[in-house]
């Protein structure tokens, strides 16, 4: 469920008889109304392909063992599929590759960057739905966040952060701020 870590979707937002199953680390709020939690490892505890801010495909590798009984995601993903019958033909991080090479040729092309296309994707998809695009501008309804370095569940668990955190507000109370 995307954004559940984010209090997006609520327990109350699914049917009574929903099984929810949470697969991540640092479980946050997704985890705690999860009936199943698959303990996946933390981007320093694993190999991956991650897509920047600049559309660049980087890979990583793992820094850190992962803790206790925590898989690379692909490894819990295999798991389940030969649970449900259907077991994906992935044994390895270099087959996973090799599919994610065919299916998506861009996210194997390390540290280059990839021309984006979501100006084109959204134009094309306002003439599906028989909108139109606006040419006004944007107004968010939050200009400022007050804990911008705790919007997500691995700065919320850290400890540093929260010290951080503090700190700063902290200082917005402080008598001295603006001297």
């Amino acid at each position: 469920m995307m954004g559940a870590d984010e209090g997006v979707v609520e327990r109350r937002h699914l049917a009574p008889d929903c099984f929810v199953i949470y697969q991540g680390h640092h479980g946050d709020r997704g985890a705690s109304m999860a009936d199943l939690v698959l303990p996946g490892a933390a981007y320093t505890e694993k190999a991956g392909t991650y897509v920047n801010t600049e559309g660049r495909a980087q890979q990583t590798r793992i820094a850190i063992t992962a803790p206790d009984q925590a898989r690379e995601d692909w490894m819990i993903v295999r798991a389940l599929s030969e649970v449900a019958g259907i077991a994906l033909p992935y044994d390895s991080l270099a087959t996973v590759r090799t599919r994610l090479a065919q299916v998506s040729p861009t996210l194997t092309r390390y540290n280059s960057v990839e021309g984006a296309n979501f100006f084109a994707q959204s134009e094309l998809l306002a003439k599906t739905v028989g909108a139109q695009l606006s040419s006004k501008p944007i107004t968010p309804s939050v200009l400022h966040l007050k804990d911008f370095y705790m919007t997500d569940s691995i700065s919320r668990a850290s400890r540093t952060m929260a010290k951080c955190v503090k700190a700063v507000q902290d200082m917005e109370k402080s008598t001295y701020k603006n001297q």
